[in-house]
Formats: C-alpha cells, structure tokens, sequence
C-alpha cells in the first residue's frame, strides 16, 4: 500500500532526524549553569504537579494534616518524667505505630490498628513465656531463644501464605517483629519491653482512630458507594458515545496507541467502560476496609451488606464487556457500508438511548439509596427497542449474508420470485437515497479505506472485465490486499465480495452484541433489586 510505505519512510525520516539531534546534543554538551536552570524547571514542575494534585482533591491536603497532627500528639509522650520515665523510653513505639497504622480512610486505618494490636499482644504472650522457658533453661537460654525464634518465624511466614489469611499478613509481620525484639532484650527486660510495647501501640492506634473519625473522615464504604455509582454513569456515556459513533461513521484514521495497549485516555468512548473494567482490585480494596467501619452517615446498619454492592458493579462490568466488544466494531480494519448502517439507523439509535436511560437510572437510584418502584417495568421500553431490532434484522437479513448461496430447500419463498426481490431492492434502494443526503451531512462522512460504497454496481462493472486498474483476479492475492489510485480504493472481484460480505457481517456483529447488552440487563437489575433488600433503601419518593 502507497500510504504505508509513505508512512515508513517519514518514520525512518523522523528517527534519522532524532538521532541527528541527539548526536548533536551530545557533542555540544550543555554547561553547568544549563544543567542547574533545567534541574530547577524540573523542580518547580514537580512543585506544580503535587500542587494541583491536592487543588484536584483537597482531602489529601486534609490528611496529610491530620496525619502530622496525630505524630505530634504522640510526641509529647518523649516529655514525660518520672514515674513514668518508661513511657518516654518507649514512646517511639507509638510514633511508629501513627506512622504505619493512619491511612487515608477509617476503615483503612482499624484495619491496621486491629493487625497491629493483635499482632503485639499474641507476640507479647508468647514471647513473655518463652523468655521463661528461657531463663529456667539456664546455661541453654541463648539456644532457646534462637530455637523460638526460629520456629515462631517459620510457622507464622508459613500460615499468613493462606489465602483466607491475606488480610492478616499485617498482623503476622508484627507478630514476627515483637516477638524477636522481646527475645532479643535481655532476661531481666522481658517483661517491661512486652508490656511498654503493647501500651504504646494502644496509645499509637487510639490516637489514630480519634483524629481520623473527628476531623474530616473518609469512609471506605462511601467511597466505594460512590464508584459504582461512577461506573454505572461511565458505561452508559460509553454505550452512547459507540451507538452515536457507529451510525456517524466514525472511524479512526488512525487507532490512538494507548488504546492499542488498553491504558487511559481521554476518548470518553473508551474511558467510560475501561473504568468499569478495571475498578475490580479497587473495589476489594475498598470492601476488605469497609466491612472494618461501624454504622455512619445513611449507613444505619450493623454488618452493612458491602459485597453486594461489589456484585452490582460485577453485573455492571458484564454489561460492560459488551460495550468493548461494540467499540471493537468501530476500531476494526472491516466497516459496514454506510447504507447498511442507515437501513438499521433508528432501531440501533432507540436501543442505545434507551439502555443508556435504564443505567442512569440505576446509577442514580444506587447514588440516593432508593428501591427501584414495584409496579415499573424499568426494562420494558428497552426490550420493545431490541425487539423491533430484532425483527428488522430478521427481516432484512438478506442483507447480511450471500442469498444467492443459500440451499434452494432452506431459500424463502420470496426469493424465488426475482421479479419480487428486485422490486424489494428498489423500494429500499429508493428510501436509502432519499436519506443518504441527510445521514451524510450529520455524520460528516469520508469515504475511506474502510467503507465501500456502490459495490452492486464495482461487482458488475468487473464482471464485464477480469482486469481492473491493473489487477489480475486469477492471480492469487492475500486479503485484504488494498491498492491506491488517486485516492480511490481498488479490489478484485474475489477480495470485493469477500469484503462485502465481511463487512455486512461487521454490522451484525455490533448489532448482536447491542441485543446482548440489552438481555444482561435484567441480571443487572436483579442484583440491584438484592441490594436494595438487603440494605433496606428507602421507598421511590
């Protein structure tokens, strides 16, 4: 193809052009002063960086507050003086304990504290008889100390690899930790190390909790109330964006490359859903943390059923999957005609809009914890809508395959009338042209590699002549093989029924896929309905 060669030699242009400027750079290296000016301008957009970075969410300025005000609380626990000049000995247990204990959110924050404080107290125990084992071994005590500390390490290393210990590994770490410090500190120091490290830690992780929950508190459970609610909104902008694009013959001159290795980007198309897709390790994040956080806020209840909402965003996510495979459509190399396109243009448009509005709808219901109303079908006006899809493909779907090839036995008996199917063809040949002019002036539509326009007429025309611009149809060709001629896109007869037929098989793919979309949203609903149970929302005002 012209064009790709074209492409390659302005690539191999640019790279020579890159390293000309490198090699340059390299000979003429840049002084001192030079060196210092861009040190700083790469400073001070750093500074800039991390500025805007809280100015986009203030509560990080807000924690990161919080958490110097608990270490200075802690501190003041190196002032103290007799009797209680221990505490001051010991208190960088406590500045440890706020330093890995304060997270971001409540729920966070008791989980660590919980880890934390059991860990030190299991150690604590263990370690204190231990010491004791140790002191009655006498002249053995060193070999007993190493022997526990041996096995206490290999067993606890060994069980915090158990799946349903995962979200203990804190606990053990700390356990491992206390327990080699109070064998490590002396026979006459057992005791006093296990005790000032369980108190310290207590102190640490009270200070924690107190800070965290009384100014400004971040609460896991509504954080991730608040990203279901954002996928929900996600996907249904990225199901009208596909819809939208699809029918406006939007096609990608060329792919962006973030896309081609699924990473971010700003096409809101492709955004919505990726965001969906990818929330499955926040979301657990999320969930581990909340289940941790007592009744708050509209979250009046004990053991508040966290996990369903994770699954409503997991049903999401299956709605999803359907909404990547239709962006597939639009990204890939074979394209429907545009007037195939038009003769599905309402039914698709009427689906699109309206599984969009049963989203929103949910999204918006999940964000005010409300129940969907008993006597609404919020489904039915969507399954009318992919219902008459359904029948207009059915009923056009000589379309979208190679009727001549069908088994006389299996043909309708519609098609063996010609003189009906032509008529057929004419009535909606005569609609198609009638509605091309308006189709093309709102979607602003190319021709391009893509499309193929007029193929009734390029089969005929090369039917009359086996050579055409040169290419030879006997000779054999690997598809899709794609010839430039001012402009024009030129196949043989072979690769254009082949790409005929491909792309009217392009469209039944996204509209498939659009049905499917459509049949997943009643186990959509259904989750939902569960949730709303068993959190008990609130009536539909």
């Amino acid at each position: 193809m012209i064009g790709g060669k074209g492409d390659r030699s302005k690539e191999r242009l640019l790279s020579r052009k890159g390293l000309f400027e490198e090699s340059y750079y390299n000979v003429n290296d840049p002084s001192l002063l030079d060196q210092i000016t861009r040190s700083w301008e790469d400073v001070k957009a750093f500074l800039i960086n991390v500025y805007q970075m809280g100015q986009s969410d203030p509560r990080q300025f807000i924690f990161a507050a919080k958490s110097g005000l608990a270490l200075a609380f802690v501190s003041v626990l190196i002032f103290f003086k007799e009797p209680f000049a221990f505490i001051s000995q010991h208190s960088i247990w406590a500045i440890l304990t706020v330093i890995v204990v304060f997270e971001f959110s409540i729920g966070a924050t008791l989980n660590k504290g919980f880890n934390r404080g059991l860990g030190t107290f299991i150690a604590a125990v263990l370690a204190v008889g231990t010491a004791q084992l140790a002191v009655w071994a006498g002249k053995l005590q060193e070999a007993v100390v190493v022997i526990s500390i041996f096995i206490a390490g290999s067993l606890s290393s060994y069980v915090k690899m158990y799946p349903s210990m995962k979200p203990y590994e804190y606990g053990f770490r700390v356990f491992m930790l206390t327990f080699c410090i109070v064998m490590v500190s002396g026979t006459s120091h057992f005791l006093d190390t296990a005790v000032s490290r369980l108190l310290l830690v207590l102190v640490g992780a009270i200070v924690c909790l107190i800070v965290n929950i009384c100014i400004y508190p971040t609460w896991s459970g509504e954080e991730l109330h608040k990203l279901v609610v954002k996928n929900f909104r996600g996907v249904a902008t990225s199901l009208e964006e596909c819809v939208m694009s699809y029918l406006q013959n939007v096609e990608y001159q060329r792919i962006p490359s973030k896309i081609l290795v699924y990473q971010a980007t700003d096409d809101p198309l492709y955004t919505g859903y990726r965001t969906a897709v990818q929330s499955t390790s926040q979301e657990d994040a999320l969930l581990g943390f909340a289940i941790w956080e007592p009744p708050h806020g509209p979250y009046k209840m004990f053991r508040y059923p966290w996990s369903q909402f994770v699954k409503v965003s997991g049903a999401l996510r299956h709605c999803a999957f359907m909404v990547m495979s239709m962006h597939g459509c639009i990204l890939s190399e074979i394209q429907a005609a545009p007037e195939l396109r038009l003769m599905f243009r309402n039914e698709i448009q009427r689906v699109g809009i309206e599984g969009a509005k049963v989203l929103r709808e949910l999204g918006n219901k999940l964000e005010k914890l409300e129940k969907v109303s008993p006597g609404f079908d919020l489904l039915n006006r969507v399954h009318e809508a992919a219902e008459d899809l359904q029948m207009l493909i059915d009923k056009k779907s000589y379309h979208l395959v190679k009727s001549e090839k069908w088994a006389a036995a299996r043909r309708p008996k519609e098609f063996e009338d010609i003189e009906h199917l032509q008529d057929i063809k004419e009535e909606e040949t005569n609609d198609i042209t009638t509605g091309m002019e308006s189709f093309t002036e709102a979607s602003h539509y190319k021709p391009s590699f893509h499309t193929l326009k007029n193929l009734d007429h390029q089969i005929t025309n090369m039917s009359m002549n086996n050579s055409y611009i040169g290419v030879n149809c006997e000779e054999p060709v690997s598809w899709p093989s794609r010839l430039s001629v001012l402009g024009d896109v030129v196949l043989n007869e072979r690769e254009l029924r082949t790409y005929e037929s491909a792309s009217a098989l392009s469209l039944a793919n996204f509209t498939s896929s659009l049905i499917e979309f459509v049949a997943r949203l009643q186990n959509l609903l259904n989750s939902y309905q569960e949730l709303s149970d068993k959190a008990v929302f609130s009536e539909p005002t």
